[in-house]
């Protein structure tokens, strides 16, 4: 089993490299990058300048010379070719430079530090709920199959799993937090945050989340429970359980100790998901509750073309999602011991 984990840990180079590289082109065709911002933005000026700007527009149809064209692509590394500029870049990430904002102009990894926390603890919060709440309701609904708690729990989840997460996000704004004023309109903390003692800033913090973690986990846990309950209804239906019933042991005692493990094999299997998913968050549900977090920070940096940004979340989310679908095998062989990756 360690030669099996280590040859996954290897392949994670050259999928890293494949998604890196794929993205990095990409940024680098796509109209509309730093340099054509800035020959936008002059242009707008130039348009309420001088007679001498306004005939260098007409006459190159850019208010910048070739010359000042040519510093903006060696400043933002667009002068030379593509394979040359991705070694150079990825050489400095292998040394945790992933560069500077050409929108803030800040270092990248500092402004992904600052809007990690945010993500870090709804990624947490919205994981360990998930996991709490789908298991002991899967487990309830199997057991209590085709009764009225199994039917109106289907339909509530059914009809939460139907829903995009944003459009829960936009009813829970709507009425919740802006026509009845339950909670708040949107951030993370109130205004006067600092000025609270420690156990009024916990409660500050939950009672700013509620919302968003409602949003969060309707569609994983509709999967979830209903991923739990059809597993554990197969076990149950299994001999070997039907051969403990018989011997002696009691309906309950054969649920927890024989149907329930088996049962959670399953969902061992998409915890490799979650941590893939752990930082990157959902930019729409963050705009919508206006929570400055990593997936809005993205969202928004792929909309002002600051690629800089853009390569360093990206490297962040494909480790995450490589090493989450090693740690999904590393759980499955946790869980079930008849398992053994060779």
């Amino acid at each position: 089993m360690t030669s099996y984990f280590i040859r996954r840990l290897l392949l994670v180079i050259p999928t890293f490299l494949g998604i890196t590289l794929l993205v990095f082109v990409i940024t680098r065709f796509v109209p509309g990058g730093p340099v054509d911002k800035i020959i936008s933005q002059a242009r707008m000026m130039s348009q309420s300048s001088d007679f001498a700007a306004s005939t260098q527009v007409y006459k190159t149809g850019s208010p910048l010379s070739d010359e000042d064209i040519a510093d903006l692509k060696e400043f933002y590394g667009f002068d030379k070719p593509v394979l040359i500029s991705y070694f150079n870049w990825l050489g400095k990430v292998l040394v945790f430079d992933l560069g500077t904002s050409t929108r803030y102009f800040d270092p990248v990894w500092e402004i992904i530090l600052d809007k990690m926390p945010v993500s870090v603890y709804y990624g947490i919060v919205t994981t360990l709920l998930t996991y709490l709440i789908c298991i002991p309701l899967g487990v309830l609904k199997a057991v209590k199959h085709k009764t009225m708690v199994d039917n109106s729990t289907s339909v509530v989840i059914l009809i939460g799993y139907a829903l995009p997460a944003f459009i829960i996000a936009i009813i829970l704004f709507v009425w919740p937090a802006a026509k009845w004023e339950w909670f708040p309109l949107g951030g993370f903390v109130s205004d006067e945050f600092d000025d609270l003692v420690f156990w009024e800033q916990v409660w500050d913090v939950f009672y700013h989340s509620v919302l968003p973690l409602i949003a969060y986990m309707v569609g994983s846990l509709a999967t979830m429970t209903f991923l739990m309950k059809n597993t554990l209804m197969d076990n149950l239906a299994t001999d070997y359980v039907r051969t403990a019933i018989s011997k002696g042991l009691t309906f309950r005692g054969a649920v927890l100790k024989h149907a329930f493990r088996n049962s959670i094999i399953p969902l061992a299997t998409h915890f490799g998901h979650n941590i893939s998913i752990f930082l990157a968050g959902s930019f729409l549900i963050e705009k919508v509750f206006n929570i400055d977090g990593l997936g809005l920070l993205g969202y928004e940096s792929l909309v002002e073309r600051d690629y800089p940004i853009v390569l360093g979340v990206l490297v962040i989310t494909s480790i995450l999602g490589l090493i989450g679908n090693i740690l999904s095998d590393l759980c499955v062989a946790l869980v079930d011991p008849r398992v053994r990756f060779e």
